[in-house]
């Protein structure tokens, strides 16, 4: 029996290495991949890339695929979504629908180092002097020594609890406040447990490690940055409105906090022109945290896998050594 085979689209592969990073051979006879590096964002426009695809893999929530847009999809069977979950995805809509959804592995290590490039960056002033010695200047500035100030981390999971131990290898004072974080959880870590007024108040970095959710979308906003000091920076890998955008542009603008330094936005890609892109006390990064050949690997691994072994149950089809399939 001969078997359809399927269109699938690889979305926003912003370095255009979904195809080197992972062994797509073994779709060959099976699927037509097309792979899209450009970013689009207007819910039409979506639409129209996506309409004849069978499979779309998606890298985090880059595109988001609301109800909206799903209904109109009438091809669409499979989202292959990198990470463990993702919120930009109406799940109950792909239920809904009939389209099944299938998520990757994922590793916290690229954020979690990622966070201390972007704080050590900040506290030696490593782009400014970098920039200093490529237009031909020297030492312009003064930075800070990390050993004695106080690591503020809001949010202690997973990705939190990690940073805090480099924080206490470097010899700050650790401390954590979240809306769930006891004094006994923070001990077990090493960790300080304060309120939420003494972390903003005291931290001489502020670095964010809460989840995105009703809770705590702005959860930074006018008031909290209000008790930070002139001095302290604030460092957020986790996600955008997690920090009130217009407080923290005006915190900026009027040197209310000495810096921030961010890797994560309200809007992706980030709008062009933007305060943010301007500001010479913001370090901005373009979402790059998790961003490493190791974990695009075992996404683009995943996703492979993923799509074989949908096609193989949809279709009853078992893969054999020699890439041939059979019932």
């Amino acid at each position: 029996m001969k078997y359809p085979v399927i269109n699938v689209a690889v979305l926003d592969d912003y370095q255009g290495v979904s195809l080197s990073l992972a062994d797509w051979s073994l779709l060959d006879g099976r699927a037509n991949v097309s792979v899209f590096n450009d970013h689009v964002s207007d819910s039409g426009a979506v639409v129209e890339r996506l309409r004849p695809f069978d499979v779309v893999c998606v890298m985090r929530e880059r595109t988001p695929l609301s109800r909206d847009v799903l209904e109109k999809l009438p091809n669409l069977k499979l989202i292959a979504s990198t990470g463990l979950a993702n919120a930009s995805l109406d799940e109950e809509a792909a239920k809904d629908l009939g389209i099944e959804i299938r998520h990757t592995g994922y590793s916290s290590t690229p954020t979690i180092e990622f966070t201390w490039a972007l704080l050590l960056s900040m506290a030696r002033n490593v782009v400014q002097e970098n920039l200093s010695l490529r237009q031909g200047g020297w030492q312009r500035s003064v930075g800070d020594e990390l050993a004695g100030k106080t690591l503020g981390l809001l949010g202690l999971g997973r990705v939190g609890s990690a940073v805090g131990v480099i924080g206490r290898a470097f010899g700050m004072d650790v401390a954590a406040w979240s809306q769930n974080l006891t004094a006994e959880a923070a001990a077990r870590h090493g960790v300080r447990y304060v309120t939420k007024d003494e972390l903003f108040s005291t931290s001489d970095f502020l670095s964010i490690h809460v989840r995105l959710s009703p809770r705590t979308h702005h959860l930074v906003g006018t008031a909290e940055l209000a008790r930070m000091k002139p001095t302290s920076r604030l460092i957020n890998t986790s996600r955008g409105p997690i920090v009130d955008a217009s407080a923290l542009i005006e915190a900026l603008r009027t040197n209310r906090i000495a810096g921030a330094a961010l890797d994560v936005y309200d809007v992706e890609p980030l709008d062009n022109p933007h305060p943010l892109r301007q500001f010479d006390n913001v370090l901005a990064t373009p979402h790059i945290g998790y961003v490493s050949k190791e974990q695009y690997r075992t996404f683009y691994g995943d996703t492979v896998h993923n799509i074989v072994g949908w096609l193989d149950e949809t279709f009853g089809v078992t893969r054999l050594e020699s890439g041939k399939s059979t019932r």
